[in-house]
């Protein structure tokens, strides 16, 4: 009877464990952080969502408009998404991939501008939540 009631334990310990993890690594949230760019910076939002091993979310723009994540996933504690944008007529698409640990995002986001690729590594905090 010990023995079972070890092994119960055991099995409860392990599933909270699971459930920590997947809590800890989970993009689900809204994410900020601030990108400087000549001379200026701008605040920027990401909210993300995952479902399963589907994530979906938005990025508003300067003008407040949601643009949409493109081929987001998620896995071993990483997110990779695309946004596309259109400014002067031209689309401009920019690929993130960030680590997720807990409640940091650190990663990069690059952009093809005139022909060549640029890098900007970020590091996005996540909103705590308001209690309902």
């Amino acid at each position: 009877m010990r023995q079972l009631a070890a092994v119960a334990l055991c099995v409860a310990f392990a599933g909270l464990a699971a459930a920590d993890d997947k809590k800890a690594g989970d993009p689900t949230g809204t994410w900020k952080w601030t990108v400087e760019f000549g001379g200026q910076s701008r605040d920027v939002t990401l909210k993300l969502k995952l479902d399963g091993d589907k994530l979906t979310g938005t990025m508003p723009g300067r003008d407040g408009q949601e643009t949409k994540i493109e081929d987001g996933t998620y896995k071993d504690g990483e997110v990779s998404f695309k946004v596309t944008r259109e400014r002067n007529g031209q689309k401009v698409t920019t690929r993130y991939t960030a680590k997720v640990a807990g409640d940091t995002m650190k990663g990069k986001a690059e952009s093809d501008r005139g022909g060549q690729t640029q890098t900007r590594e970020f590091e996005a905090k996540r909103v705590a939540e308001k209690a309902k």
